[in-house]
């Protein structure tokens, strides 16, 4: 005889969890904003003019605070619905906002990964001409670093999310 299809299984996370793994991805990337932004490097030519580094000198790092900025945004959004969810005990927009919740987290969180990869990338480029011991480049690993951290407790959201997705029969 055959079987009964089993039901799908029910996990559920507490809200106040993904309120935390929020406002840790915020914490992280406002570090990492901080870090990157006031990256600089002061050096003096052969003439003896001095010349100024910034991370808006380059493309990757100018990428990496584009993506940390749009993902504060977007986890500050989602950390206030969160907020209004564990003090109410209702989603804001009801069930169908969950759907909202998985694609956007899903995006955030791969657009988090790929500002840490590309800052990662030019970094490494630049240490294996420069050598290990630049700070700027040390610093600049640092800020994608914390982005990267961002990405995992992103991703964490992401899979929370997919918890609470409607269940279809």
């Amino acid at each position: 005889m055959a079987q009964p299809p089993l039901p799908p299984p029910t996990c559920t996370i507490p809200p106040f969890v993904g309120l935390i793994v929020r406002i840790l991805t915020f914490i992280c990337l406002l570090i990492s904003l901080i870090i990157i932004a006031t990256n600089t490097e002061k050096s003096i030519d052969e003439d003896g003019n001095e010349d100024k580094t910034k991370f808006n000198d380059f493309y990757a790092y100018r990428y990496l605070i584009s993506t940390v900025i749009i993902g504060m945004a977007y986890t500050l959004l989602q950390s206030a619905f969160s907020i209004f969810f564990v003090t109410t005990g209702n989603r804001f927009g009801g069930e169908g906002f969950c759907l909202f919740d998985f694609y956007g987290d899903k995006f955030i969180s791969y657009f988090l990964v790929s500002g840490a990869a590309a800052s990662f990338g030019m970094t490494q480029e630049f240490k294996r001409l420069a050598g290990s011991d630049n700070k700027f480049l040390n610093t600049s690993n640092a800020a994608a670093s914390l982005c990267l951290i961002g990405f995992f407790f992103s991703a964490a959201s992401s899979i929370f999310s997919s918890y609470n997705l409607p269940k279809r029969a």
